[in-house]
């Protein structure tokens, strides 16, 4: 195991979700300042999320070929960052479009190459996940919290230079990161099926999964306006995007444990459960304290549904297959989630925050997928059943 692992991929994961905690809560709200319409600003986010699921797959196809995985993370890191100095320059929808865009795309490779490297070393040395990941939720409450007092003292205008930062230490990440060689093609946990790419049952949980987080597209888009609207000021949505947070990194703490005592099957359903009940609640007249109880299950529709698919992934996907499952997820998320934030910027404009009830739907079409998926199983440990 190469010295530090466990820390490197933590940092590699607090960068990476660190631009996160400043993209989700404050872009949409950089790009109300430059007077987008709700419809152009879903434009934008889903066009971000749209060329992102064509990178990701591409490069983890790339990623699963090369001596060395982690020389992607820097090229990623780099490019994203020139695109953040561009946004400084750009001020009109079609440039903020285009820029954003391939801002996305240049860092889709990262987090599914930082998730491949850190499941790596759950399969050979029999790592907590959790441990690892939960990192990245505190980088997200970090730089979430710093820009929200940052925007309320000076306005949107410092959103464009946080994330410029935010690619720097994404650079820096790139260069820590563990190098661990070509890939095996051979697992040292237990044997998995050569064919796990082409099971049905394993690509109808990754869009059930993916279904459940795409009901977060309103939620990403549109909650730091719809609280806005509610006379929650910039520093109150910065702690309620936090809270949502903390209780992610509660679970990843504690993902351990969990998995030991209900698996990561029943973690994915509760999880999908409790988003049902979360966006069929938010659209509610709710004060502070009621919105930041709410947040909380962020725990369960996020971080539930995260770890029991990763846990699914170590059991199901050969170790030189990683990258490349990863990315098929990215573009199942990124599909679904582009399609959902198109839709919600349609439905936020005409309707305001009772959109999230079709949000809600969505949680409830994931999670009949994946009770299907489970159908679809196969009942021989051969085949990984």
């Amino acid at each position: 195991m190469p010295r530090q692992f466990q820390s490197r991929c933590a940092l590699a994961y607090g960068a990476a979700v660190g631009v996160n905690g400043i993209v989700l809560p404050y872009f949409p709200v950089w790009l109300n300042s430059l007077s987008f319409s709700p419809f152009e600003i879903g434009i934008v986010l889903a066009a971000q999320m749209i060329l992102r699921v064509i990178a990701a797959p591409l490069a983890g196809l790339l990623a699963d070929h090369m001596p060395e995985r982690s020389f992607i993370l820097i090229w990623s890191g780099g490019l994203s960052l020139a695109t953040a100095v561009a946004l400084f320059w750009t001020s009109g929808f079609w440039a903020v479009l285009i820029v954003f865009a391939l801002q996305s795309a240049a860092f889709a490779p990262y987090t599914p190459i930082v998730e491949a490297i850190t499941v790596t070393g759950v399969r050979r040395w029999g790592l907590q996940y959790g441990r690892m990941r939960v990192w990245g939720s505190v980088g997200f409450v970090a730089a979430t919290l710093t820009v929200g007092a940052l925007v309320t003292d000076h306005g949107s205008i410092v959103v464009p230079g946080a994330i410029s930062l935010a690619f720097v230490l994404a650079v820096i990440a790139g260069v820590l990161a563990p190098r661990l060689g070509r890939m095996r093609i051979t697992s040292a946990i237990r044997p998995v099926s050569p064919s796990a790419l082409r099971r049905v049952d394993l690509h109808l949980l990754m869009l059930g999964a993916s279904l459940v987080q795409a009901s977060h597209g309103m939620y990403y888009a549109f909650s730091t306006l719809h609280w806005r609207e509610a006379g929650f000021l910039a520093q109150s949505i910065g702690f309620l995007w936090a809270a949502g947070v903390v209780g992610e990194i509660t679970v990843f703490f504690m993902a351990g444990w969990i998995l030991r005592r209900i698996g990561p099957s029943a973690m994915i359903r509760f999880g999908c459960t409790v988003a049902i009940a979360r966006w069929a609640l938010f659209p509610l007249d709710l004060s502070f304290a009621t919105y930041l109880v709410l947040q909380l299950t962020h725990a369960f529709t996020f971080a539930f549904v995260h770890v029991g698919l990763q846990s699914k992934m170590v059991e199901l996907v050969r170790e030189d297959q990683e990258t490349a499952a990863q990315g098929a997820y990215v573009f199942y998320n990124g599909v679904l989630l582009g399609a959902a934030t198109i839709l919600a910027g349609v439905v936020y404009r005409h309707y305001g925050g009772v959109g999230f009830l079709i949000m809600s739907l969505i949680a409830a079409i994931g999670l009949a997928i994946i009770i299907l998926a489970g159908r679809f199983q196969p009942q021989r440990s051969a085949s990984g059943g």
